[in-house]
Parts: structure tokens; sequence; C-alpha cells
């Protein structure tokens, strides 16, 4: 009788485990970074209220297409860029039914500045968190 409880334990444990590590469930939420990416963008655009609620959808499914699009490519870096610039076609297209041409265009480079600050802001944390090295610590006396 422990023998068949052990091996439903693991077969349970097992299930639990591979429905845990399902991409497709983890594509369908944004994480804290994306939604502070989107919040970003939609104020930077000045969208209003239902440009911003039409926005934010759009904005998920091209969030989940790059993710995908990076994991599906990351060995292939030409082919990377070049399925990146595809999509960014595709939903320029589609930003377009919510905002003007112009402002559909300024996502990227909205995206693109909020990254940058992303980045510098964890280097910042890095190096302010740190210990000097050896080298450092015998420049300072």
């Amino acid at each position: 009788m422990k023998k068949y409880l052990y091996i439903l334990g693991l077969l349970l444990v097992t299930c639990f485990s591979s429905f845990a590590q399902d991409d497709d469930g983890q594509d369908e939420k944004l994480g804290r970074l994306q939604v502070k990416m989107r919040e970003y963008i939609q104020k930077r655009l000045e969208l209003s209220k239902s440009e911003s609620e039409k926005f934010a959808p759009i904005f998920l499914r091209y969030v989940v297409d790059l993710r995908r699009t990076h994991r599906d490519f990351k060995a292939d870096r030409p082919m990377l860029q070049l399925k990146i610039a595809e999509l960014r076609i595709k939903y320029r297209t589609e930003f377009r039914q919510v905002v003007d041409e112009k402002r559909a265009n300024k996502i990227y480079e909205y995206q693109r500045e909020f990254e940058i600050k992303v980045r510098e802001t964890l280097e910042k944390r890095q190096t302010d968190n740190r210990r000097p090295t050896r080298t450092e610590k015998l420049q300072l006396e």
C-alpha cells in the first residue's frame, strides 16, 4: 500500500511540475516590468482612456510575441533581427488602428527608452550595493 501511495505521490508531483513549466501559460500574463513599460509608453503617448483600453490588449500580444520570438531565435542573431522587424511592422499596423501613424511609430522609440532606463537603473544598483575590490581599496588609500 505504501508503494502505491509513493508512486501516486511521484506522479502528482511530476504532473504539477510539468504544468508549472508551461511556457504558454506564463506568456499570457505580463510581468511587473512589462506592465510598467506599457504604462510608461501610454503616458509618453498621452493616450486617452479609450485609446489606452484599446492599446493594452494589442501591446500584450506584442510583448508575448516578442518574448516568443526572442526565445525561438536566440541562437540565430540575424534571423532574430529579421523576425523582430517583421513583428514590429505587423504590430505597427495594429497600433495605427488605435492611434495615429506618428504615435504608432513612437511606440518602439519609447520601448527602447524604457529598456535603457531599466538597464541604467540596474547597473546603478549593482555598483552602489557591491563592495569595493582589493585594487579599488588600495587606490582609495
